[in-house]
């Protein structure tokens, strides 16, 4: 009697061992797992700046790593003068921002000299829309960089 009583309390270790990789199992796989293509990053970057007239002309490129396009992709964008003052906002629609590909688009800022600038905030994503609808929390998915002295801040 007493052999079968250790044999079912090695059974229940045995068990419980086996429950407890499991656990660790699927915590690593969670842990280490690739984010899916939907959540791949869009990088915006501002490129170049041109005075064009009274205006000035801007340039940012758009990399969509990710196998998701987006069919509806309006920015809220601030612009900034040099003491950080505001002189502008912008609803500037990127779309279409199509899967694995990077674009360049080009918007006028109007009245508003390039030397006048300080720097320009993305201060929302205002339409995000995919395939399937409206893509909740797209600025997440944004980085923003510039390779001027003006930068594009998040």
């Amino acid at each position: 009697m007493r052999r079968f009583a250790s044999s079912v309390q090695f059974a229940s270790h045995r068990r419980a061992f086996h429950m407890w990789l499991a656990i660790i199992f699927c915590l690593s796989s969670a842990l280490f797992a690739r984010p899916s293509a939907a959540a791949e990053e869009i990088r915006i970057e501002l490129n170049r700046l041109e005075e064009q007239g009274p205006n000035c002309r801007a340039y940012l490129v758009i990399a969509n790593p990710g196998e998701t396009a987006f069919w509806g992709f309006k920015l809220d964008l601030v612009i900034f003068d040099r003491s950080g003052t505001i002189m502008r906002r912008l609803a500037l629609d990127l779309a279409p921002v199509r899967a694995a590909k990077t674009t360049v688009k080009v918007f006028d800022i109007s009245d508003t000299p390039c030397s006048g600038i300080g720097s320009m905030l993305l201060n929302d994503v205002v339409d995000c829309r995919d395939a399937s609808g409206p893509v909740a929390n797209c600025i997440d998915r944004i980085s923003a960089s510039s390779k001027l002295t003006v930068s594009l801040l998040k």
